[in-house]
């Protein structure tokens, strides 16, 4: 992979990221901030981003392929990756069934995007593919630099690797919430992790690790919570995003939960880099 991302990445809505957020998180160690919230047009917030640091990788996680053409992010990836050759990481992805209604026939339309996204120059190496299940990682390994999973388990990341092969990236996002208070820690954590109980493709891969129907119905068991949104001090958890990079993973993106979200990026950091 052309592109060093490190071991560690933050995920993190793309409008609350500024120059100022990118600067802490290089000069913390991390390796890439992930831009979430389906970032599109012209991506001008990432030339802000990465002039404001020296070595620091953006990527996006993810552009939805029903929001933008292929042309338009093409010609977005051309200017930035001219100007930041090697930190630039084009995420797409086809988004949720749910909350789309040009949804049709996903795998078809991302082939598809991925020839019009080869028609405009982009190279192989400068994407990746947000991938759940076995069909799209595999197409993640053959037309991207990787996958990018989202809401899923180190079980999913060994399966993953398993899937991909040596050689292409594996980039997952976990949830943490710093906090030894188990009751508080997994209302913040079931606050988040409920609205995607509500979208079918990532409770199908969730059925597909092991959870039931207790699990996933309401707001989601104790169970799930915790094993979707790590709680506890920062070793517990560094333990819990190590066994991502045990399983197979090239970087673990942190999705840190708190409203301040400084303090577990400083404590991870610290136990993991």
């Amino acid at each position: 992979m052309a592109i060093e991302l490190g071991k560690l990445g933050i995920w993190r809505y793309h409008g609350n990221v500024d120059a100022k957020f990118a600067a802490e998180a290089e000069k913390l160690g991390y390796g890439a901030i992930w831009l979430g919230g389906s970032p599109g047009g012209d991506l001008a917030p990432v030339d802000d981003l990465l002039a404001a640091t020296d070595s620091l990788v953006i990527a996006t996680g993810i552009v939805n392929i029903w929001q933008d053409e292929p042309a338009s992010i093409a010609k977005a990836y051309e200017r930035i990756a001219a100007k930041f050759p090697d930190r630039f990481l084009l995420g797409v992805g086809a988004g949720h069934r749910e909350a789309t209604k040009e949804y049709k026939k996903p795998y078809a339309a991302l082939v598809e995007y991925l020839d019009g996204l080869d028609a405009a120059g982009v190279p192989v190496g400068g994407r990746a593919l947000a991938a759940l299940g076995p069909k799209v990682v595999k197409l993640s390994g053959d037309r991207t630099a990787g996958a990018h999973p989202y809401l899923t388990t180190p079980e999913h990341t060994r399966e993953t690797r398993e899937i991909l092969g040596a050689g292409k990236l594996l980039a997952p996002e976990h949830k943490v919430v710093l906090s030894t208070d188990a009751t508080e820690a997994r209302a913040i954590g079931r606050n988040t992790v409920k609205y995607y109980l509500g979208l079918s493709n990532y409770v199908a891969n969730l059925r597909k690790l092991g959870f039931t129907d207790a699990d996933l119905e309401g707001e989601g068991s104790d169970r799930l919570i915790d094993a979707l949104a790590l709680h506890g001090d920062a070793p517990t958890i560094a333990r819990g995003l190590s066994a991502h990079l045990e399983a197979g993973a090239d970087q673990v993106i942190v999705q840190v939960l708190n409203e301040d979200p400084w303090p577990a990026y400083r404590a991870l950091a610290s136990e993991l880099l």
